[in-house]
């Protein structure tokens, strides 16, 4: 018999996403699992923020982990408004009307793009959703399948408009 947590993650994530030409997979965290079913089935408010943070690690995704990102060197995680206009609606790529699509999938509607590295960020293996500027809680973690090195000075990480897909379906 399959756990709570099993069913609740294939009814609510499968994820890819796309950096580069690279596909990545990815999911929902136990953080945003447990937000999602107090919020649909025990009548908890989901306090979603209002910003999300893209942040990058040198680590894959775990259910639980926040993820190892980068220090220094001008990294910072990436502030996009959770809105209409940011992030497109499940009927396709670069809509900015509320979602009336069947497949779950929405991206960026505009480019997320980090400051250029001033030295080595490492090598970094997955993009994270956060809720915080700093430290905060994660909620999806999405794996590059080809690491990516920032090996020092003049690299920067982009993720062109559309590029970055995130699908919520089974």
């Amino acid at each position: 018999m399959k756990s709570t947590r099993q069913i609740i993650t294939s009814l609510l994530v499968s994820a890819m996403c796309v950096i580069g030409g690279y596909s990545q997979a990815g999911a929902l965290t136990d953080y945003a699992e447990n937000k999602s079913v107090d919020s649909m089935l025990r009548g908890q408010a989901l306090g979603a923020p209002a910003t999300m943070y893209i942040g990058l690690a040198t680590d894959t995704c775990t259910d639980s982990g926040s993820g190892t990102e980068p220090s220094g060197n001008a990294y910072a995680r990436v502030a996009v408004t959770s809105s209409l206009t940011n992030w497109a609606g499940t009927q396709s790529a670069g809509s900015t009307t509320a979602s009336s699509g069947t497949g779950g999938t929405t991206s960026n509607n505009a480019a997320i793009t980090w400051p250029a590295s001033t030295g080595a960020w490492g090598t970094l293996q997955s993009v994270r959703w956060y809720d915080a500027a700093s430290a905060g809680n994660t909620w999806i973690c999405i794996d590059l399948s080809a690491p990516l090195s920032v090996s020092g000075a003049g690299f920067t990480v982009q993720f062109t408009a559309g590029q970055l897909q995130f699908q919520i379906d089974n």
